[in-house]
C-alpha cells in the first residue's frame, strides 16, 4: 500500500470487492519503472459522435458478462501466464495445436448469461498473447488455421444472438506474438506494419459478424493515441458499426470509462469490470470466489453511481465453466428476477446511514438492501419526511412504519430474512427524503476536515 492510501480508502476498496490480478501487478510494475501510461479516464476529452443515442440501451443494461478465454486457458494459471512466467514464444505457440474446444461451447455461456439476468456478453476475440479466436488473413496464429479449425467468434456471436443478448468484443491492441509490436515504439517501419495489421483485424471484426454492440479495447502499450492512429481507427469502427459503443482504452475518451477490479463512480458513463475470483483467465487453483452477496452489493454500488457491472468468468480450455462460477451467477440471477426493479434506474440516496443496509433511491422511493438482517425492528435516524408505506420487495408484504420525531421505525418485520442473500425493503415517502442525524453530521464534518487536511499535505 502507498503511504498516501488512507484506511478509509482501503476499506472502500475492500467493500467494493477489489482484488489484484497478475495483469494489475504488471501494470503497477510498469508504472513503477517509469513507463508512460496515459490516464485511462479523461472525462474532458471529446466524446464520440451521437453519444447519447448510442448509449441509451447500455445505461439500462447495467450488468454484463466478461469471458476471458484463449490459449492461456489450457495452462490454468491465468491470462497473463505467458508474460508472468516468461514462457518463450515458441513454447507458448504450441498451445495453439492443443486448443480445440468442442463445437458450440458458447451456447452454455450465453444461456448462463441470460439465466443470470445479464444483458450483454463480451469475449476476448484477441488477447495480449496475439492468438485470434476469429478468422483473419493477417496471421496464421488464429483458431481457423490451428487445431480448432473453425471461427470461435462466429460460434460466440450466433450463441449470444440466439439468447437475445447484446454482443461485445474485447480486442487487445498490444500483441506479444508479433515481433513488430516489441519494437514499434522506436522503429517507425515496424510501427506502420503493426498498426496497419491491428486496424485490418479490427475491420474484420466490425465487418464479418453483423451488428456488434460494444467494442472493448485493451492493452494500448507502448504507443499513445497518435501512434495507434486511434482517431482514424475509431472513425472506421463507427463507419462500419454506427450503433456501437466503445470504451476509453485506445487513449481516446470513448463512450465509457473502465475502472478495473474496483468501483469508482466517475464523471460520465462508466463500467466496473471485475473477476469472480482472483484471475480473469482460468485459474485451476484459484478458489477465492466472491459470494453472491458480494456480487449483489457490487451491482448496487455500480447502480447507485450510475455505472455498469461487467463480471468475468474464465472458462477452461474446453469451454466448461467452473461450477462455483455457475452457482454464483445463477444465484444472483434468481435474486435479480425478484428484485431487479430495485437495481435499474436507481441513484444515490440522501439517506445514507442505515445500520446493516446499502441504500439507493428512485424518485421518492428509497430501497434498503439489508446485507445484515435487523430482526423484527429497524430504526433510521434523522428523517424529516412523512413515510407513506414500507414493503418487503420479495413478497409484497407491507410493513408497519411510523415517524416518531426524527426516528423512522419499521416494526413487525419477520424475525428471519425472507430473501437470500439480501432482502430489499422499499420505503415510499411523500417527497424526497433527506437524512440529518448525528451520525450523518459527524461524517459530513469529518469529510470536510479530512479534505482540508489533505490540502495541507497531511494524510
Amino acid at each position: 500500500m502507498s503511504g498516501k492510501t488512507t484506511r478509509r480508502e482501503c476499506l472502500e476498496m475492500l467493500a467494493a470487492g477489489a482484488c489484484c490480478s497478475g495483469r494489475a501487478l504488471l501494470a503497477a510494475g510498469q508504472e513503477a519503472t517509469g513507463l508512460e501510461r496515459p490516464a485511462l479516464a479523461n472525462p474532458d476529452l471529446e466524446r464520440p459522435p451521437d453519444h447519447e443515442r448510442r448509449m441509451q440501451w447500455w445505461r439500462q443494461a447495467r450488468y454484463g458478462m466478461f469471458i476471458t478465454w484463449g490459449l492461456f486457458s489450457i495452462l490454468g494459471r491465468g491470462e497473463w501466464v505467458m508474460a508472468i512466467e516468461d514462457i518463450p514464444l515458441k513454447e507458448y505457440e504450441k498451445l495453439a495445436e492443443e486448443f480445440n474446444p468442442p463445437p458450440n461451447v458458447a451456447r452454455q455461456w450465453a444461456r448462463l448469461a441470460r439465466e443470470s439476468e445479464m444483458k450483454y456478453v463480451l469475449i476476448t476475440a484477441k488477447f495480449h498473447d496475439g492468438f485470434c479466436l476469429f478468422d483473419t488473413p493477417t496471421t496464421d496464429y488464429c483458431a481457423t488455421r490451428k487445431a480448432a479449425g473453425r471461427d470461435l467468434v462466429r460460434e460466440f456471436v450466433d450463441a449470444v444472438r440466439a439468447e437475445g443478448l447484446r454482443i461485445a468484443f474485447y480486442f487487445s491492441l498490444m500483441d506479444w506474438h508479433d515481433p513488430d509490436w516489441a519494437v514499434c515504439k522506436t522503429d517507425l517501419e515496424a510501427r506502420s506494419r503493426f498498426v496497419d495489421r491491428v486496424h485490418a483485424e479490427l475491420r474484420q471484426l466490425m465487418t464479418n459478424y453483423g451488428k456488434i454492440d460494444v467494442l472493448w479495447y485493451d492493452g494500448a502499450f507502448p504507443l499513445d493515441a497518435e501512434g495507434w492512429r486511434s482517431k482514424e481507427m475509431n472513425a472506421m469502427v463507427f463507419e462500419l458499426q454506427p450503433d456501437i459503443v466503445i470504451n476509453n482504452r485506445s487513449w481516446m475518451a470513448g463512450d465509457f470509462s473502465t475502472p478495473e477490479q474496483t468501483i469508482v463512480a466517475s464523471k460520465g458513463d462508466w463500467e466496473s469490470c471485475m473477476t469472480l475470483n482472483e484471475h480473469w483467465g482460468y485459474g485451476a487453483a484459484d478458489d477465492n470466489w466472491k459470494p453472491p452477496k458480494t456480487v449483489i452489493s457490487n451491482l448496487i454500488h455500480c447502480g447507485v453511481g450510475g455505472g455498469n457491472y461487467l463480471l468475468n468468468i474464465g472458462p477452461r480450455a474446453d469451454g466448461s465453466v467452473p461450477v462455483p462460477s455457475v452457482e454464483i451467477l445463477k444465484s444472483v440471477g434468481k435474486w435479480l428476477r425478484k428484485n431487479g426493479s430495485s437495481i435499474r434506474g436507481i441513484t444515490k440516496s440522501r439517506i445514507e446511514s442505515v445500520d446493516g443496509a446499502l441504500v439507493a433511491q428512485k424518485g421518492n422511493t428509497v430501497y434498503l438492501y439489508m446485507v445484515s438482517w435487523p430482526g423484527t425492528t429497524l430504526t433510521i435516524g434523522g428523517i424529516d419526511r412523512k413515510p407513506l408505506r414500507a414493503t418487503l420487495l420479495v413478497t409484497g408484504q407491507e410493513i408497519a412504519v411510523e415517524l416518531r420525531g426524527t426516528r423512522l421505525i419499521l416494526s413487525g418485520l419477520p424475525s428471519d430474512p425472507p430473501d437470500d442473500p439480501v432482502t430489499v425493503l422499499a420505503l415510499e415517502f411523500d417527497s424526497e427524503p433527506i437524512q440529518n442525524s448525528m451520525a450523518t453530521r459527524i461524517f459530513a464534518e469529518s469529510s470536510i476536515l479530512h479534505s482540508e487536511q489533505m490540502k495541507k499535505g497531511w494524510s
